[in-house]
Protein backbone atom coordinates (compact mmCIF):
# COMPACT_ATOMS: atom_id res chain seq x y z
CA UNK A 1 0.00 0.00 0.00
CA UNK A 2 1.09 3.12 -1.20
CA UNK A 3 0.30 6.64 0.91
CA UNK A 4 0.20 9.63 -1.69
CA UNK A 5 -2.05 12.36 -2.41
CA UNK A 6 -4.80 12.32 -4.83
CA UNK A 7 -3.22 14.41 -7.38
CA UNK A 8 -0.83 11.97 -7.90
CA UNK A 9 -3.42 8.92 -8.16
CA UNK A 10 -3.10 7.39 -11.65
CA UNK A 11 -6.47 6.28 -12.26
CA UNK A 12 -8.01 5.31 -16.02
CA UNK A 13 -11.67 6.99 -16.92
CA UNK A 14 -14.57 5.21 -16.43
CA UNK A 15 -17.93 5.27 -15.10
CA UNK A 16 -18.73 6.74 -11.64
CA UNK A 17 -20.88 5.03 -9.44
CA UNK A 18 -21.25 6.13 -6.08
CA UNK A 19 -23.02 4.97 -2.44
CA UNK A 20 -23.69 6.80 0.44
CA UNK A 21 -25.19 5.36 4.06
CA UNK A 22 -29.15 5.98 4.72
CA UNK A 23 -30.88 4.61 8.34
CA UNK A 24 -33.98 2.90 7.15
CA UNK A 25 -37.18 3.70 8.08
CA UNK A 26 -37.90 4.26 12.28
CA UNK A 27 -33.58 4.29 12.63
CA UNK A 28 -34.06 7.94 11.82
CA UNK A 29 -34.98 8.76 14.57
CA UNK A 30 -33.25 6.45 16.96
CA UNK A 31 -30.17 8.81 16.04
CA UNK A 32 -31.50 11.64 18.20
CA UNK A 33 -32.73 9.34 21.51
CA UNK A 34 -30.66 8.93 24.69
CA UNK A 35 -28.91 5.64 23.59
CA UNK A 36 -25.40 7.29 24.04
CA UNK A 37 -22.40 6.11 24.34
CA UNK A 38 -19.06 7.91 25.54
CA UNK A 39 -16.94 8.80 22.63
CA UNK A 40 -12.82 8.26 22.68
CA UNK A 41 -10.82 11.20 23.82
CA UNK A 42 -9.33 10.95 19.77
CA UNK A 43 -12.61 11.87 18.77
CA UNK A 44 -14.29 14.04 21.53
CA UNK A 45 -10.80 16.37 20.96
CA UNK A 46 -11.10 15.79 17.12
CA UNK A 47 -15.48 16.80 17.09
CA UNK A 48 -15.17 19.63 19.44
CA UNK A 49 -12.27 21.35 17.13
CA UNK A 50 -14.84 20.69 14.28
CA UNK A 51 -17.20 22.59 15.80
CA UNK A 52 -15.53 25.49 17.01
CA UNK A 53 -13.84 26.30 13.67
CA UNK A 54 -17.81 25.82 12.06
CA UNK A 55 -18.74 28.56 14.74
CA UNK A 56 -15.96 30.94 13.39
CA UNK A 57 -16.04 30.07 9.65
CA UNK A 58 -12.63 28.63 9.78
CA UNK A 59 -12.09 26.48 6.62
CA UNK A 60 -10.95 23.81 8.83
CA UNK A 61 -10.89 20.33 7.28
CA UNK A 62 -9.58 16.64 6.32
CA UNK A 63 -10.17 13.18 5.68
CA UNK A 64 -8.22 10.06 5.35
CA UNK A 65 -9.31 7.73 2.09
CA UNK A 66 -8.24 4.53 -0.24
CA UNK A 67 -8.70 3.98 -3.14
CA UNK A 68 -8.03 0.06 -4.83
CA UNK A 69 -8.69 -2.48 -7.84
CA UNK A 70 -11.42 -5.03 -8.02
CA UNK A 71 -10.45 -6.90 -10.78
CA UNK A 72 -12.89 -7.63 -13.72
CA UNK A 73 -15.80 -6.50 -15.63
CA UNK A 74 -18.04 -5.23 -12.34
CA UNK A 75 -20.69 -7.11 -10.40
CA UNK A 76 -22.76 -4.26 -9.37
CA UNK A 77 -25.14 -6.44 -6.91
CA UNK A 78 -21.92 -8.20 -5.41
CA UNK A 79 -20.38 -4.81 -4.66
CA UNK A 80 -23.17 -3.24 -3.60
CA UNK A 81 -23.90 -6.37 -1.47
CA UNK A 82 -19.54 -6.32 0.08
CA UNK A 83 -19.91 -2.17 0.60
CA UNK A 84 -23.18 -2.93 2.99
CA UNK A 85 -21.31 -6.09 4.67
CA UNK A 86 -18.46 -3.76 4.95
CA UNK A 87 -20.45 -0.72 7.00
CA UNK A 88 -22.85 -3.34 8.51
CA UNK A 89 -19.30 -5.27 10.54
CA UNK A 90 -17.75 -2.15 11.64
CA UNK A 91 -19.82 -0.30 13.91
CA UNK A 92 -18.28 3.01 14.39
CA UNK A 93 -19.06 3.45 10.70
CA UNK A 94 -22.58 3.88 11.65
CA UNK A 95 -22.03 5.55 14.61
CA UNK A 96 -22.81 9.60 14.93
CA UNK A 97 -21.40 12.31 17.40
CA UNK A 98 -22.69 14.63 19.20
CA UNK A 99 -21.60 17.07 22.10
CA UNK A 100 -24.39 16.61 25.27
CA UNK A 101 -23.25 18.49 28.76
CA UNK A 102 -20.08 19.11 27.22
CA UNK A 103 -19.03 15.63 26.31
CA UNK A 104 -19.21 14.25 23.29
CA UNK A 105 -20.98 10.92 22.80
CA UNK A 106 -22.12 8.74 19.58
CA UNK A 107 -25.06 6.77 18.66
CA UNK A 108 -24.75 3.84 16.45
CA UNK A 109 -27.23 2.24 14.88
CA UNK A 110 -27.83 -1.57 14.62
CA UNK A 111 -26.51 -3.33 11.25
CA UNK A 112 -29.56 -3.79 9.80
CA UNK A 113 -30.49 -0.24 10.66
CA UNK A 114 -28.49 1.18 7.54
CA UNK A 115 -28.77 0.29 4.07
CA UNK A 116 -26.82 2.46 0.78
CA UNK A 117 -28.60 5.21 -1.46
CA UNK A 118 -26.84 3.85 -4.88
CA UNK A 119 -26.41 7.31 -7.39
CA UNK A 120 -24.80 5.97 -11.17
CA UNK A 121 -23.08 9.70 -12.15
CA UNK A 122 -22.17 8.47 -15.43
CA UNK A 123 -18.56 8.41 -17.63
CA UNK A 124 -15.55 10.91 -16.82
CA UNK A 125 -13.05 11.01 -19.81
CA UNK A 126 -9.80 11.94 -18.58
CA UNK A 127 -7.61 10.99 -15.67
CA UNK A 128 -7.14 14.75 -14.57
CA UNK A 129 -11.19 15.19 -14.65
CA UNK A 130 -11.61 11.74 -12.48
CA UNK A 131 -8.76 12.90 -9.68
CA UNK A 132 -10.65 16.26 -10.02
CA UNK A 133 -13.93 14.55 -9.43
CA UNK A 134 -12.63 12.13 -6.76
CA UNK A 135 -11.21 14.88 -4.38
CA UNK A 136 -14.53 16.97 -4.90
CA UNK A 137 -16.64 14.21 -3.60
CA UNK A 138 -13.99 13.69 -0.92
CA UNK A 139 -14.23 17.06 0.38
CA UNK A 140 -17.79 17.34 -0.12
CA UNK A 141 -19.22 14.30 1.55
CA UNK A 142 -17.01 14.00 4.35
CA UNK A 143 -17.88 16.52 7.23
CA UNK A 144 -16.91 15.94 10.90
CA UNK A 145 -20.57 17.47 12.11
CA UNK A 146 -22.58 15.22 9.62
CA UNK A 147 -23.58 11.64 9.39
CA UNK A 148 -22.67 9.54 7.79
CA UNK A 149 -19.33 9.36 8.37
CA UNK A 150 -17.98 7.47 5.21
CA UNK A 151 -18.67 7.93 1.55
CA UNK A 152 -17.70 5.08 -1.56
CA UNK A 153 -17.48 5.48 -5.04
CA UNK A 154 -15.77 3.55 -7.73
CA UNK A 155 -15.10 4.03 -11.31
CA UNK A 156 -16.22 0.64 -13.62
CA UNK A 157 -14.62 -0.27 -16.77
CA UNK A 158 -14.50 -3.94 -18.31
CA UNK A 159 -11.75 -4.78 -17.81
CA UNK A 160 -11.38 -3.78 -13.97
CA UNK A 161 -13.03 -1.75 -11.27
CA UNK A 162 -11.25 1.10 -8.85
CA UNK A 163 -12.44 1.97 -5.99
CA UNK A 164 -12.86 5.03 -3.73
CA UNK A 165 -13.74 5.43 0.14
CA UNK A 166 -13.35 8.14 2.54
CA UNK A 167 -13.71 8.36 5.92
CA UNK A 168 -13.47 10.88 8.82
CA UNK A 169 -10.54 10.44 11.28
CA UNK A 170 -13.51 9.99 13.88
CA UNK A 171 -13.66 6.59 12.52
CA UNK A 172 -10.32 5.84 11.06
CA UNK A 173 -6.32 5.63 11.69
CA UNK A 174 -3.87 4.50 9.53
CA UNK A 175 -4.20 0.64 9.93
CA UNK A 176 -8.09 1.25 8.85
CA UNK A 177 -7.32 1.65 5.52
CA UNK A 178 -5.88 -1.40 4.71
CA UNK A 179 -8.66 -3.02 6.44
CA UNK A 180 -11.28 -1.52 4.44
CA UNK A 181 -9.76 -2.82 1.63
CA UNK A 182 -9.07 -6.18 2.85
CA UNK A 183 -12.89 -6.46 4.32
CA UNK A 184 -14.42 -4.36 0.73
CA UNK A 185 -12.46 -6.78 -1.70
CA UNK A 186 -12.60 -10.18 0.60
CA UNK A 187 -16.78 -9.54 0.75
CA UNK A 188 -17.03 -9.00 -3.50
CA UNK A 189 -14.99 -11.81 -3.63
CA UNK A 190 -17.00 -14.01 -1.68
CA UNK A 191 -20.55 -12.52 -3.06
CA UNK A 192 -19.16 -13.29 -6.76
CA UNK A 193 -18.68 -16.52 -5.52
CA UNK A 194 -22.13 -17.15 -4.22
CA UNK A 195 -21.25 -17.67 -0.57
CA UNK A 196 -20.84 -14.79 2.41
CA UNK A 197 -17.79 -13.57 3.79
CA UNK A 198 -15.86 -15.60 6.33
CA UNK A 199 -13.34 -12.75 8.35
CA UNK A 200 -12.41 -13.14 11.36
CA UNK A 201 -14.84 -11.10 13.98
CA UNK A 202 -13.73 -7.44 14.22
CA UNK A 203 -14.29 -5.96 18.23
CA UNK A 204 -16.25 -2.67 18.34
CA UNK A 205 -14.03 0.73 18.43
CA UNK A 206 -17.15 2.14 19.89
CA UNK A 207 -17.05 0.00 23.08
CA UNK A 208 -13.14 0.83 23.35
CA UNK A 209 -14.05 4.48 23.22
CA UNK A 210 -16.17 4.32 25.81
CA UNK A 211 -14.14 2.16 27.99
CA UNK A 212 -11.12 4.32 27.51
CA UNK A 213 -13.39 7.46 28.54
CA UNK A 214 -14.72 6.10 31.50
CA UNK A 215 -11.51 4.72 32.56
CA UNK A 216 -9.73 7.71 32.17
CA UNK A 217 -11.95 10.43 32.49
CA UNK A 218 -11.06 11.04 36.22
CA UNK A 219 -7.48 11.23 36.16
CA UNK A 220 -5.59 14.28 37.85
CA UNK A 221 -2.41 15.79 36.93
CA UNK A 222 -0.10 14.55 39.70
CA UNK A 223 -1.30 10.32 38.90
CA UNK A 224 1.65 8.79 38.97
CA UNK A 225 1.26 7.51 35.35
CA UNK A 226 2.19 11.09 33.99
CA UNK A 227 5.44 10.54 35.22
CA UNK A 228 6.78 9.70 31.88
CA UNK A 229 4.99 12.86 30.25
CA UNK A 230 6.29 15.29 32.79
CA UNK A 231 9.86 14.45 32.63
CA UNK A 232 9.59 14.70 28.70
CA UNK A 233 7.68 18.56 29.30
CA UNK A 234 10.53 19.72 31.81
CA UNK A 235 13.26 18.55 29.78
CA UNK A 236 11.91 19.82 25.91
CA UNK A 237 11.00 23.07 27.71
CA UNK A 238 6.88 22.41 26.85
CA UNK A 239 4.41 19.84 26.05
CA UNK A 240 4.91 19.56 22.30
CA UNK A 241 8.34 19.15 21.19
CA UNK A 242 8.93 21.83 18.29
CA UNK A 243 9.99 20.50 15.10
CA UNK A 244 14.05 21.84 15.37
CA UNK A 245 13.52 23.55 11.43
CA UNK A 246 12.80 26.71 10.38
CA UNK A 247 9.13 26.24 8.05
CA UNK A 248 8.96 29.93 7.69
CA UNK A 249 5.63 29.82 9.65
CA UNK A 250 3.93 32.69 12.07
CA UNK A 251 3.41 32.36 15.65
CA UNK A 252 -0.77 31.91 15.33
CA UNK A 253 -1.19 31.46 11.77
CA UNK A 254 -2.42 28.73 9.70
CA UNK A 255 -1.52 28.02 6.07
CA UNK A 256 -2.52 25.97 2.85
CA UNK A 257 -0.66 22.47 2.67
CA UNK A 258 1.52 20.56 0.43
CA UNK A 259 1.33 17.30 0.06
CA UNK A 260 4.09 14.77 -1.30
CA UNK A 261 5.44 11.51 -1.46
CA UNK A 262 9.05 10.49 -2.08
CA UNK A 263 10.64 6.96 -2.54
CA UNK A 264 13.71 6.65 0.25
CA UNK A 265 15.24 3.49 -0.53
CA UNK A 266 14.79 0.26 -2.96
CA UNK A 267 13.79 -3.47 -1.45
CA UNK A 268 17.29 -4.49 -1.84
CA UNK A 269 18.31 -1.31 -0.02
CA UNK A 270 16.08 -1.99 3.06
CA UNK A 271 17.02 -5.68 3.35
CA UNK A 272 20.78 -4.51 3.73
CA UNK A 273 20.04 -2.11 6.58
CA UNK A 274 18.15 -4.59 8.00
CA UNK A 275 21.22 -7.04 7.80
CA UNK A 276 23.12 -4.05 9.72
CA UNK A 277 20.61 -3.48 12.05
CA UNK A 278 20.46 -7.51 13.12
CA UNK A 279 24.39 -6.94 13.37
CA UNK A 280 23.92 -4.06 15.83
CA UNK A 281 21.24 -5.64 17.97
CA UNK A 282 18.43 -3.49 17.05
CA UNK A 283 15.62 -3.37 14.05
CA UNK A 284 14.64 -2.05 11.07
CA UNK A 285 11.63 0.18 12.54
CA UNK A 286 14.14 1.56 14.97
CA UNK A 287 16.58 2.53 12.04
CA UNK A 288 13.95 4.71 10.68
CA UNK A 289 13.66 6.73 13.66
CA UNK A 290 17.19 7.08 13.87
CA UNK A 291 17.61 8.38 10.59
CA UNK A 292 15.39 11.40 10.88
CA UNK A 293 16.66 12.16 14.01
CA UNK A 294 20.49 12.40 12.57
CA UNK A 295 18.88 13.92 9.23
CA UNK A 296 17.56 16.31 11.26
CA UNK A 297 20.77 17.13 13.08
CA UNK A 298 22.59 17.26 10.11
CA UNK A 299 20.05 20.11 8.45
CA UNK A 300 20.64 21.92 11.56
CA UNK A 301 18.53 20.03 14.55
CA UNK A 302 19.71 19.45 17.69
CA UNK A 303 21.68 16.71 18.84
CA UNK A 304 18.83 14.86 21.13
CA UNK A 305 15.58 14.04 19.18
CA UNK A 306 12.70 14.92 20.62
CA UNK A 307 9.00 14.05 19.05
CA UNK A 308 5.34 12.98 19.15
CA UNK A 309 4.58 9.42 17.42
CA UNK A 310 1.73 7.04 17.09
CA UNK A 311 1.16 4.09 19.07
CA UNK A 312 -1.30 1.41 18.34
CA UNK A 313 -3.73 0.64 20.65
CA UNK A 314 -5.29 -2.58 18.69
CA UNK A 315 -3.22 -5.13 20.24
CA UNK A 316 -3.77 -8.81 18.81
CA UNK A 317 -7.29 -9.35 20.02
CA UNK A 318 -10.30 -8.88 17.29
CA UNK A 319 -9.61 -5.20 17.75
CA UNK A 320 -6.50 -5.73 14.98
CA UNK A 321 -9.65 -6.32 12.20
CA UNK A 322 -11.70 -3.25 13.16
CA UNK A 323 -12.12 0.51 11.89
CA UNK A 324 -11.12 2.84 14.70
CA UNK A 325 -8.93 5.24 15.73
CA UNK A 326 -6.89 2.92 17.76
CA UNK A 327 -4.10 5.44 18.36
CA UNK A 328 -2.42 7.01 21.56
CA UNK A 329 0.10 9.52 20.42
CA UNK A 330 3.56 9.74 22.56
CA UNK A 331 7.09 11.55 23.28
CA UNK A 332 9.96 10.30 22.72
CA UNK A 333 13.82 11.24 23.00
CA UNK A 334 16.92 9.61 22.17
CA UNK A 335 20.21 10.95 21.48
CA UNK A 336 22.09 11.48 18.06
CA UNK A 337 25.20 13.28 18.95
CA UNK A 338 27.80 13.31 16.51
CA UNK A 339 30.30 11.05 18.46
CA UNK A 340 27.94 7.90 18.86
CA UNK A 341 28.23 5.44 15.91
CA UNK A 342 25.45 3.63 14.70
CA UNK A 343 25.46 1.27 16.77
CA UNK A 344 24.91 3.12 19.65
CA UNK A 345 22.30 5.48 18.15
CA UNK A 346 20.00 2.32 17.09
CA UNK A 347 20.73 1.23 21.02
CA UNK A 348 19.65 4.14 22.03
CA UNK A 349 16.17 4.58 20.16
CA UNK A 350 15.85 1.13 21.13
CA UNK A 351 16.05 1.80 24.16
CA UNK A 352 14.09 4.89 24.28
CA UNK A 353 11.01 3.04 22.39
CA UNK A 354 11.12 0.56 25.01
CA UNK A 355 10.55 3.07 27.68
CA UNK A 356 8.25 4.95 26.35
CA UNK A 357 5.56 1.85 25.60
CA UNK A 358 5.54 0.99 29.07
CA UNK A 359 4.26 4.62 29.69
CA UNK A 360 1.45 4.17 26.96
CA UNK A 361 -1.81 4.25 29.74
CA UNK A 362 -2.64 8.00 29.48
CA UNK A 363 -4.38 8.62 26.38
CA UNK A 364 -2.61 11.91 24.46
CA UNK A 365 -5.39 14.25 24.90
CA UNK A 366 -6.33 13.77 28.57
CA UNK A 367 -2.44 13.99 29.15
CA UNK A 368 -2.40 17.07 26.83
CA UNK A 369 -5.42 18.86 28.86
CA UNK A 370 -3.77 17.68 32.20
CA UNK A 371 -0.25 18.85 31.13
CA UNK A 372 -0.73 21.81 29.62
CA UNK A 373 -4.02 23.49 30.76
CA UNK A 374 -3.35 26.90 29.05
CA UNK A 375 -3.27 24.92 25.09
CA UNK A 376 -6.17 22.76 25.83
CA UNK A 377 -8.63 24.83 23.49
CA UNK A 378 -6.63 25.88 20.67
CA UNK A 379 -7.62 24.15 17.24
CA UNK A 380 -4.19 22.43 16.28
CA UNK A 381 -0.87 21.96 17.40
CA UNK A 382 -0.09 25.31 19.01
CA UNK A 383 3.03 25.22 16.22
CA UNK A 384 5.10 23.56 13.82
CA UNK A 385 5.51 19.82 16.08
CA UNK A 386 8.19 17.31 15.20
CA UNK A 387 6.00 14.35 14.76
CA UNK A 388 7.39 10.63 13.43
CA UNK A 389 5.11 7.95 12.23
CA UNK A 390 6.37 4.50 10.52
CA UNK A 391 3.84 1.93 8.98
CA UNK A 392 5.41 -1.88 7.53
CA UNK A 393 2.31 -1.89 5.37
CA UNK A 394 2.93 -5.75 4.76
CA UNK A 395 2.07 -6.51 8.17
CA UNK A 396 -1.36 -4.77 7.88
CA UNK A 397 -4.55 -6.98 7.64
CA UNK A 398 -4.46 -8.20 4.12
CA UNK A 399 -0.68 -7.41 3.40
CA UNK A 400 0.35 -9.96 1.22
CA UNK A 401 -2.80 -8.55 -1.12
CA UNK A 402 -2.14 -5.28 -1.30
CA UNK A 403 0.02 -5.01 -4.23
CA UNK A 404 -2.37 -6.96 -6.03
CA UNK A 405 -5.34 -4.62 -5.24
CA UNK A 406 -3.14 -1.72 -6.39
CA UNK A 407 -4.11 -0.52 -3.11
CA UNK A 408 -3.47 3.53 -2.19
CA UNK A 409 -4.01 5.48 1.03
CA UNK A 410 -4.78 9.08 1.32
CA UNK A 411 -4.50 11.54 3.69
CA UNK A 412 -5.57 15.25 3.42
CA UNK A 413 -5.65 18.36 5.70
CA UNK A 414 -6.73 21.53 4.92
CA UNK A 415 -4.44 23.82 6.91
CA UNK A 416 -1.44 23.48 8.17
CA UNK A 417 1.11 25.32 11.07
CA UNK A 418 4.38 22.87 11.04
CA UNK A 419 4.91 19.34 8.89
CA UNK A 420 4.09 15.78 9.33
CA UNK A 421 5.75 12.88 7.66
CA UNK A 422 4.57 9.18 8.02
CA UNK A 423 7.38 6.66 6.69
CA UNK A 424 5.81 3.33 5.25
CA UNK A 425 6.97 -0.03 3.83
CA UNK A 426 6.06 -1.92 0.54
CA UNK A 427 7.38 -4.56 -1.08
CA UNK A 428 9.00 -2.43 -3.28
CA UNK A 429 10.63 -0.45 -0.90
CA UNK A 430 10.67 2.37 1.89
CA UNK A 431 8.32 5.77 1.45
CA UNK A 432 7.54 8.98 3.40
CA UNK A 433 4.54 11.32 2.50
CA UNK A 434 4.74 14.76 3.92
CA UNK A 435 2.00 17.46 4.78
CA UNK A 436 3.33 20.96 5.51
CA UNK A 437 2.94 24.50 5.09
CA UNK A 438 2.72 26.05 2.07
CA UNK A 439 5.33 28.63 2.64
CA UNK A 440 8.56 29.51 0.68
CA UNK A 441 10.84 28.25 3.48
CA UNK A 442 8.75 24.97 4.16
CA UNK A 443 9.70 24.34 0.73
CA UNK A 444 13.14 24.95 0.96
CA UNK A 445 13.28 23.20 4.50
CA UNK A 446 11.53 20.39 2.70
CA UNK A 447 13.72 19.55 0.33
CA UNK A 448 17.05 19.95 2.23
CA UNK A 449 15.71 17.58 4.58
CA UNK A 450 14.83 14.90 1.98
CA UNK A 451 18.17 15.21 0.95
CA UNK A 452 19.91 15.09 4.40
CA UNK A 453 17.36 12.01 5.10
CA UNK A 454 18.37 9.83 1.73
CA UNK A 455 22.18 10.81 2.20
CA UNK A 456 22.20 9.42 6.30
CA UNK A 457 19.39 6.28 4.98
CA UNK A 458 21.69 5.31 2.13
CA UNK A 459 25.23 5.29 4.34
CA UNK A 460 23.06 3.13 6.67
CA UNK A 461 22.13 0.96 4.14
CA UNK A 462 25.19 0.73 2.57
CA UNK A 463 27.90 0.85 5.51
CA UNK A 464 26.12 0.56 8.41
CA UNK A 465 27.59 3.99 9.34
CA UNK A 466 26.10 7.80 10.37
Amino acid sequence: MLQIPIEDLDVEPGHILEWRLRPTGAAAAKMASDQQRGASFNQDKHLTVAMDARRDNDPLASWVATTFDLPGKLDRAALESALLYFVRRHEVLRCEFRQLAGDVSCTALAPDEVELDHFDIGYIDTTEELRDYIFEFFVKGIDTLGWPLIVMGAVERETHTTMFIAYDHLVSDGMSSPIAVNDVATAYTAYLDGREPDLPAAGSYVDFGHAQRHEYAGIEADDPRLDYWRGFKERNGGFFPPFPLDLGVAQGEMYPTVNQTDKLLAHEELEALDAHCRAAGGRLSMAMLAAIGVALRNAGGPDVYRGLMPVSERGRGDLRNSMGWFVNTMPIEFSVAPEKDFAEVLAGVDSAFRTMLANTDVPFVQAWHLLAPEMADVRSWPYAVNFFSYIDFRKAVGGEALTGWNAKKHIWASRSNGICYWFHRNPDGLYVNLIFADTPQAHVTKAALRESLIATMTRMSRHGSL
